[in-house]
């Protein structure tokens, strides 16, 4: 049995603390693997976000893809995120747009990109 220390009193079982973790890692995995993992992380950044009836959070991601062969993993990532079944625990994906694309030729060849993503709580 475990007690809780200031009081001196016995822990019910159920009051163990509930972990409220944040799905951006695995949001962030989910579209790195759409892009073969090929992908460099630039940035990430959530807001909370909220509507009358549903809460969730925005995030936008910015990856680099370095080389022709990330380059076209890259060009798929930009392909098929629209229209993806993501699968993430307790989370909705509700809209996911590429907000931004630049090709780079020098000094070498990169694609890089913004994607963002509006995840609802389930």
């Amino acid at each position: 049995m475990r007690f809780d220390p200031e009081l001196g009193t016995p822990l019910a079982r159920h009051s163990r603390p509930t972990l409220c973790r944040s799905p951006w890692l695995a949001l962030l995995n989910a579209v790195m693997a759409l892009g073969t993992n090929k992908g460099e992380l630039i940035r990430h950044a959530e807001k909370p976000w909220a509507s009358a009836t549903f809460s969730g959070t925005r995030h936008t991601i910015a990856l680099r893809f370095t080389g022709a062969e990330a380059i076209a993993a890259g060009e798929q990532l930009i392909a098929v995120i629209p229209d993806h079944e993501f699968t993430l625990p307790g989370q909705l994906v509700a809209d996911a747009v590429v907000t931004e694309v630049e090709h780079l030729a020098e000094p070498q060849a990169a694609l890089s990109l913004e994607v963002e993503l509006l995840l609802l709580e389930d």
